[in-house]
């Protein structure tokens, strides 16, 4: 009976091919199965580094992932060692590859990395806010409401926070993170990082909001700072007002109520009484 194989999930750089590992020549080279998020840029990245890709090129992607990993499940019960690459950054972090994975550690196949760069820790690191806590909240959601309750659930969040979003959505994103956070919490919007264009801007998430609305391109990752809980708690009065304004933003009242009081830290019951008193 064959050995189990080996899955190796391999960081691609996320703008510059200098910043490949340099064990990922040698690993392209000498996979049994390269699963790439896009088959074309992968070839590209090859040509880039100089490397043959030897073994057999299968496309990995969104669309197509629970299907593949079954596939890719059965390469590695026969023996083959199966390199996993997104088209930047590690497989898994917001990019196919966690089925896989699952699977491979729930058949207990070896699972291994090929360290790479990553925009959650770079941008993290530029952004000049506190990184000794983060937490990844990946795309917020695209509908306003659910966005709305997502972030509402994040307020009381002590830990930096870190973001993907798409560039055609961020502006609507930072106004909902200032509604939900405050316009005046500390962020940093980065924008094509390590490549030609690279932009790194600071500020509070209310000034972010309004420079966003003039239209931003590129791969985006936004960092906010955590609430910090040494500053003066809302009054009552200012959550009543809060509630009042996700209430107009389409949150029912209801729902409003539980997000506020979770996040200020208060009863539930007291912001209820206050709401309806108002």
């Amino acid at each position: 009976m064959t050995d189990n194989g080996r899955l190796v999930l391999a960081g691609a750089p996320i703008g510059q091919a200098g910043d490949a590992s340099p064990r990922l020549r040698d690993a392209l080279e000498n996979a049994d199965v390269v699963a790439a998020e896009d088959t074309r840029r992968l070839r590209r990245l090859a040509a880039e580094l100089g490397a043959e890709i030897g073994g057999r090129v299968v496309s990995y992607y969104d669309a197509n992932e629970s299907g593949r990993a079954a596939e890719l499940l059965a390469a590695l019960q026969e023996g083959r060692t199966v390199l996993v690459i997104t088209d930047a950054g590690m497989p898994g972090v917001s990019d196919p590859g966690y089925r896989l994975t699952s699977l491979a550690v729930e058949a207990g196949i070896t699972v291994t990395s090929l360290p790479g760069p990553s925009a959650v820790t770079t941008a993290l690191a530029v952004s000049g806010l506190p990184s000794d806590r983060f937490c990844f909240e990946g795309f917020p959601p695209r509908k306003p409401g659910e966005r709305a309750r997502r972030l509402a659930a994040l307020a009381a969040e002590e830990r930096t926070m870190v973001f993907f979003e798409a560039p055609h959505r961020l502006a609507a994103a930072l106004e909902a993170m200032a509604e939900a956070f405050g316009p005046d919490r500390p962020a940093a919007v980065c924008r094509e990082l390590t490549k030609t264009y690279e932009e790194v801007r600071r500020g509070g998430l209310g000034e972010l909001a309004e420079w966003a609305a003039g239209g931003v391109r590129g791969e985006i990752t936004v960092v906010v700072a955590g609430r910090v809980h040494d500053a003066a708690p809302p009054s009552i009065e200012e959550l009543v007002e809060e509630v009042a304004r996700r209430e107009e933003a389409g949150t029912s009242r209801k729902q409003a109520i539980v997000d506020v009081a979770k996040g200020a830290g208060v009863p539930k019951r007291v912001l209820y009484d206050a709401v309806h008193q108002a």
